[in-house]
């Protein structure tokens, strides 16, 4: 089960986990190697500059992505509450969805039952514009603080540092060689959004910082091929961190016929319920049936309420309360529940075998997944980057390290 539990977190392409597995576990040793050998064809020396550089950026750029981001979320979130709001109030309320959700509806709705997270409503409908201002100066702090780490501060050090080491390697150089080699080196001077934004996962974080890092890095690199040649790569870098993973995602899916967890598809409850025809689901995908479902306290402890909770798609409280200051996306929700019952409909008539299938099925899609964008993130990128970077400079040599000749 534990091996299950694994590629059950590397597969939810929702989640910093597969980000966690090919950019720090992969992509990045890798990237470091293909960068040494790449530069290494015309100059060892800057081939090692190059893989420093490579070393020092990668990993100080993870750092802020996995531990900087949620840090600055959570020291945001320690002053809302100092301001008598809870940031669990989902913003998406204020619009009210009529007999579904919405800030009033759940007020009246949830007033006996959660009592305790109904007063967060109302402190957040009372003081709607401060909540919003809040919220919004969350959203700013925990993207504009890694941006201006990631996009400018960290690379103006990592390029004075190489400075440094190239500076030593001349001096090396001069007192063995005895004399100077003049020009050798470049210098290395020089309202509605609030609602999206404050729904933000730490993945959608990490692609807006990824953004606002990508336009820093443009600006700071050190002439013109270098811009050409960071551009390129983070362009790459964006598409295949965040978009290319979820489209293989639903292509396998697709090809495989296979949508449920692997979790889900090792609960041997799971199977038990479906032979037995005691698996409870709500009565159709439409709003009104998901949510009484989901509200009947009877139901706390189904399957269904179980593993939508597990996957994000609802948020219950301690006491099998569903939580009424998040909101619930509806389609998401009403899609987990018509893959279980597909599924069920499947096994009912192929039997246990079927489990077993889906389960290996699903678990080789999710590895499938990491490996081929790991690939691409890892070997292809570069080598299309290094493909790039010969057409425009004619070298093979990182263009913010290559000596003065070799840049047009």
């Amino acid at each position: 089960m534990a091996l299950v539990n694994i590629i059950s977190a590397i597969g939810n392409n929702s989640s910093v986990y597969p980000l966690i597995v090919r950019d720090c576990g992969i992509e990045v040793p890798t990237k470091i190697a293909l960068t040494y050998n790449q530069n290494k064809k015309e100059s060892k020396e800057i081939a090692y500059l190059a893989a420093r550089e490579r070393f020092l950026d990668e990993y100080a750029t993870s750092a802020v992505w996995l531990g900087g981001i949620p840090l600055v979320g959570w020291l945001c979130d320690k002053f809302i509450k100092s301001k008598g709001l809870n940031p669990k109030v989902n913003l998406k309320l204020f619009k009210e969805e009529a007999g579904v959700q919405g800030i009033d509806y759940n007020i009246k709705k949830f007033k006996e039952t959660a009592p305790e997270a109904v007063k967060d409503l109302l402190k957040a409908k009372e003081n709607k514009k401060l909540y919003e201002k809040l919220l919004a100066g969350k959203f700013v702090a925990s993207t504009a603080i890694p941006i201006l780490f990631m996009g400018f501060i960290l690379p103006k050090m990592v390029f004075a540092s190489s400075a440094k080491k190239i500076a030593e390697q001349r001096q090396k150089e001069q007192q063995q060689m005895n004399f100077v080699q003049k020009d050798k080196f470049i210098s290395f001077t020089g309202g509605s959004w609030i609602t999206k934004a404050a729904n933000f996962s730490a993945q959608d974080k990490m692609a807006v910082t990824d953004g606002g890092y990508a336009v820093g890095r443009v600006m700071t690199a050190r002439n013109k091929n270098e811009t050409y040649d960071i551009a390129f790569k983070m362009a790459g870098m964006m598409f295949l961190n965040f978009v290319a993973p979820k489209w293989i995602e639903k292509g396998l899916n697709k090809l495989t016929g296979v949508e449920l967890d692997p979790i889900i598809l090792a609960d041997k409850n799971f199977s038990s319920q479906i032979k037995t025809n005691s698996l409870k689901l709500p009565k159709s995908s439409d709003a009104k049936d998901l949510l009484d479902f989901v509200d009947n306290i009877k139901n706390k402890d189904t399957l269904f309420v179980k593993y939508a909770k597990k996957f994000g798609k609802i948020t219950m409280l301690d006491n099998g309360v569903r939580d009424p200051r998040a909101y619930v996306d509806i389609k998401n929700l009403a899609k987990f529940r018509n893959d279980l019952e597909s599924f069920a409909k499947k096994a009912k008539i192929s039997g246990d075998k079927l489990f077993k299938s889906a389960r290996i099925a699903k678990s080789a899609n999710i590895l499938t997944n990491i490996a081929l964008s790991s690939f691409l993130l890892a070997y292809a990128l570069p080598k299309a980057q290094f493909a790039f970077r010969k057409f425009i400079t004619g070298s093979d040599l990182e263009p913010g390290l290559a000596p003065a000749k070799d840049k047009v």
